[in-house]
Formats: C-alpha cells, sequence, structure tokens
C-alpha cells in the first residue's frame, strides 16, 4: 500500500469534499483504499450534461469511513442536496458542515418520510444495507448503498429482490468499486464485444492486511466483528459477475484460521476463520477463484481473466482470433477507458471509482435505465460469499448457490 502524509491527505481529501477541512477521526487515519486514486481515464471525450435536472438527494452515513460523502454526490450538477443523517448527533452535524446543507435528520426512519427526497445513498452499517434499501424503496425512493448487498442473513436476498420487483420504475444501485477500477472497466467492454468468448478462468483478490494485535476498524454495533471474510466479498466476485453480468453457480471454499491454536477464539458467529478462498463454477461453465484475505502484504481489489481467445491482466493479451476481435473492436469505436467525470466530481478512492458510481447513479435515474450493479449483480456478488462460508465451514464441501432473476 501507498502511503500518503497527514498533511497531503488532508490536502487531497478537503478538495474532494469542497470543505477546507476533514473530520479529526477520519485524518488521524488513511483507511487503505481511500488513498488508492489513481486512475485513467479519456480526457479528450469532455463530459457532456444529459439534463438539466436537479434530482433530490439525501445521504445518509458518516461513520469512521465517512463514506456518504466520499462518491461526489453533493459536488453533481445533476444533484440538490436535501439532507444528510447519521445517528450520531456530532456526526450528523460534522457531516452537515462538509456537505454545506444545512438540513439534517436524525435517521434514514425520519429521512425517509420527506416527500421531497427522490433518491437516497445508504453509506450504513453493512448488516443494514438491504434493510435500509427496502425501507427507501417502500417509501417511493430510488436508492444506492454500499457494499455488500447484505451481510449475514440470507433471507435479507429474497426480501430485497422480492422489493425490487415489486419495484421497477425505482434504481436500485450497489456501490461496488471494483466495477469502475480502470482494468475491470475495460473487461467488461470487451467481453461485451465478444473479444474474449467464454470467459474459461477468472480470478478476483480483496486483500485487507491487518496488524495482529492491532485493533480492528470500528463499527455500528460492532458488525465488522460478527462475521467471516466471505461474507463481504464483492471486492472479489466483481472479477467476474462485474465482467460477464452472469452468475456463479456453485463452490467450494477453504478457511485459514490463526496458525497458532491457542489463538482461535470463534467469534460472536462462531466463525475462527481470517481467510478463505473459494472455487467456483460459473454460468459459463469455467472456473473462478476468489480470496478474501486480511493476511500481510499490499492493500488489494485486483482480478485477471483468461477467455476463450484472449484475456485481460492489467492489458490485453490474445491469441490470433482474440487480438483481431481487440483490433476490429477499438477501431470501430470501442471505448475501453473511462469517461470523463461532470465539472466538481472527482474519481475519488479506491481505484478512482467514487466519482463514478455516484454519476452512474444519478445518470441511471436520469435515464431510467439500468446502474452498472443492479439488484441481480448485487446479490450475484454478494450471496455467493455467504454460500462460500458455509463450505469452508464444512472442509471445502460443495455448495450450490442459489440464481436470481427479476421475472
Amino acid at each position: 500500500m501507498g502511503t500518503i502524509s497527514r498533511r497531503s491527505f488532508l490536502t487531497v481529501s478537503a478538495a474532494a469534499s469542497g470543505s477546507s477541512v476533514l473530520g479529526l477521526a477520519r485524518a488521524a487515519e488513511v483507511i487503505p483504499g481511500f488513498d488508492q486514486t489513481k486512475t485513467d481515464y479519456d480526457a479528450a471525450n469532455v463530459w457532456k450534461p444529459f439534463s438539466d435536472r436537479k434530482v433530490r438527494v439525501g445521504i445518509v452515513g458518516h461513520g469512521v469511513c465517512r463514506f456518504g460523502l466520499e462518491f461526489g454526490l453533493q459536488h453533481h450538477p445533476n444533484v440538490e442536496l436535501v439532507a444528510v443523517s447519521d445517528l450520531f448527533p456530532d456526526r450528523c452535524a460534522d457531516m452537515a458542515r462538509e456537505a454545506e446543507c444545512p438540513k439534517t435528520y436524525p435517521s434514514l426512519e425520519e429521512m425517509v418520510k420527506d416527500d421531497s427526497i427522490e433518491a437516497i445513498y445508504c453509506a450504513t452499517d453493512a448488516p443494514a444495507h438491504a434493510k435500509h434499501a427496502i425501507l427507501c424503496m417502500e417509501h417511493g425512493k430510488h436508492v444506492a448503498t454500499a457494499v455488500p448487498a447484505f451481510r449475514g442473513d440470507i433471507e435479507d436476498a429474497e426480501r430485497l429482490l422480492e422489493c425490487c420487483r415489486k419495484n421497477k420504475g425505482l434504481v436500485y444501485a450497489m456501490f461496488e468499486t471494483s466495477c469502475f477500477h480502470d482494468e475491470l472497466f475495460a473487461m467488461e467492454r470487451l467481453y461485451a464485444a465478444g473479444v474474449f468468448g467464454r470467459i474459461v478462468y477468472s480470478e478476483g483478490e480483496y486483500c485487507h492486511p491487518h496488524s495482529l494485535g492491532a485493533p480492528s476498524l470500528d463499527s455500528y454495533k460492532d458488525w465488522r466483528k460478527k462475521g467471516c471474510p466471505m461474507w463481504y466479498p464483492t471486492h472479489a466476485t466483481a472479477y467476474y459477475v462485474g465482467v460477464t453480468h452472469k452468475s456463479l453457480l456453485d463452490v467450494s471454499c477453504q478457511g485459514t484460521p490463526l496458525f497458532d491454536e491457542e489463538q482461535r477464539i470463534p467469534n460472536a458467529i462462531g466463525n475462527i476463520f481470517k481467510s478463505e478462498v473459494g472455487l467456483f463454477r460459473t454460468a459459463e461453465g469455467g472456473l473462478s477463484r476468489m480470496i478474501v484475505c486480511s493476511s500481510q502484504g499490499e492493500y488489494l481489489e485486483a482480478g485477471r481473466i483468461r477467455g476463450e481467445y484472449g484475456g485481460f491482466n492489467k492489458t490485453f493479451v490474445g491469441d490470433r482470433v482474440g487480438s483481431k476481435r481487440y483490433y476490429e473492436a477499438i477501431k470501430g469505436g470501442l471505448q475501453i477507458k473511462k469517461y470523463a467525470l461532470p465539472p466538481g466530481v472527482l474519481p475519488g478512492g479506491h481505484g478512482g471509482s467514487h466519482g463514478y458510481l455516484g454519476d452512474d447513479f444519478i445518470d441511471a435515474i436520469l435515464r431510467g435505465r439500468k446502474p452498472r450493479v443492479d439488484v441481480i449483480d448485487a446479490l450475484n456478488m454478494t450471496v455467493p460469499g455467504y454460500y462460500a462460508h458455509l463450505s469452508a465451514m464444512k472442509d471445502g464441501e460443495t455448495m450450490k448457490i442459489p440464481q436470481y432473476s427479476l421475472e
């Protein structure tokens, strides 16, 4: 992981937020991923407004990651930020100052009653994502949530899907950062153009190193301490699902606990694994290796694919057929670099993905289209991790993964 000084971090973050100062809790430590702002895009293709309409937006969540304001919604030219909210009054006040938004609500439950708000971004605790998305849609709001789509309760998957079926006129989006990494963006475009053929093998890696003995990141009601690695799988599974928009069918997974057996103390759900590695069968008949790992090394949200005619690992490599398809696609105008963002919206962290996810959500509302990660992709990225952990608890027994459809 690259390093960044406290002074330079404050400078960059202040520019991104439009505020002259950032909360002291955030300034004290740069959370891995937030410092990964390097990205590439087609600067020659200037952003052009699709509409002059402003979507009236509410944002909820200003916790440890200050994630509510990280996606540039408050700076988007097609957004009117109506209100912000956090359960903790001091955080809510700080959020309002940073966003320059005077209207606040003490909770999402109060915000959804505001009929003037059209769309809400929920940067809330992971176990509440599905519940909060459902609450927003039941009140007629478009909704986006941070990842994962749900955490821990598999019944949330069906509840969320059923709510989206009943509210097809509303946009549901999950802000999976990997989907706007430069490499994955290119992979998706090339796959859709038929350049790779079917994907024979793919890998996704979410590695979040955490020093032994150091306190874990804080979390609302300690939710981070009550799960397992594969309950937070989307930064890895995106490297198949986010490329192909297809699903994973089954999984065999193994977990790695601490090597010192005396330190293998089960957590609140009985989990002892610090890392989990799953081998998945894909809808195309290929294989995917997905890992969620907390051992030492660089921070990673990364992946690669190998298809019938070509593969992608930071760049495209193909055989004669694949190379011909690639060059014909590029010559035909296929754009594999990200597009320019609206003025005032910065790419942000996690590989320059934050601003793109916020912009995609607003654009999907304005155009009445599917967002980059809709409910089916969201479930297909999240649910496999639930069954991967069940497999790890049964020493790698193969587990079938439910398949989802809006029909």
